[in-house]
C-alpha cells in the first residue's frame, strides 16, 4: 500500500478537522483538501457561508479534541465491515478486500493511507488562518504551532 507523503502532524489535525465539521455542519468530510507541512486547506460544501464566530468555534474544537491527547491507531477490517462505520465512497474501484481505518480516540475514524502521530499531543495549536465561501464551497486554510 502506498503512503502518502503527507506531514504526519498536519495530516492528524485534517482528520479531527473533518470530523468537526461533519458533526458541527453535517457536510460530509473535505471533497478536496492540500495537506503541507506550513499550510493546508480543506474544502467543503455548504449551502451559505460560515461566521467568523464559527470559524472561531471550530479553531476551539479542534484544539479542544486536540489537547484530550488521543491515541491514534490503525487497524484493518473487510471492507463489507468499514462500510458499516466510515465513509468508503472515496476509495478507489480496485480497493482491496482489506482496508486501513485510522481512528484519533473515539473522535475520529477514517479510512486512511497516510502517515499519523501516534497521539494528538505530538500536533500543537490548530490555527484557521483564512477562510472563504463562494458557489457552495467553503475553503479553510490552516496551519499548526509545534507542540
Amino acid at each position: 500500500m502506498n503512503e502518502k507523503n503527507y506531514y504526519p502532524p498536519m495530516h492528524t489535525a485534517e482528520h479531527v478537522l473533518n470530523q468537526t465539521m461533519v458533526r458541527k455542519f453535517n457536510c460530509g468530510r473535505s471533497f478536496n483538501a492540500h495537506i503541507e507541512r506550513k499550510k493546508s486547506k480543506c474544502d467543503y460544501r455548504l449551502p451559505s457561508p460560515i461566521t467568523d464566530e464559527q470559524v472561531k468555534d471550530i479553531e476551539g474544537t479542534v484544539n479542544e479534541e486536540l489537547s484530550k491527547n488521543h491515541s491514534v491507531t490503525e487497524r484493518f477490517v473487510t471492507l463489507e465491515k468499514a462500510r458499516r462505520f466510515v465513509d468508503t465512497s472515496k476509495l478507489p474501484k480496485d480497493v482491496g478486500e482489506k482496508i486501513r481505518i485510522v481512528s484519533v480516540g473515539e473522535y475520529d475514524h477514517c479510512a486512511c493511507i497516510g502517515p499519523h502521530v501516534s497521539n494528538t499531543s505530538e500536533i500543537g495549536t490548530f490555527k484557521i488562518t483564512t477562510h472563504s465561501w463562494e458557489n457552495g464551497v467553503l475553503r479553510l486554510r490552516f496551519k499548526i504551532t509545534e507542540p
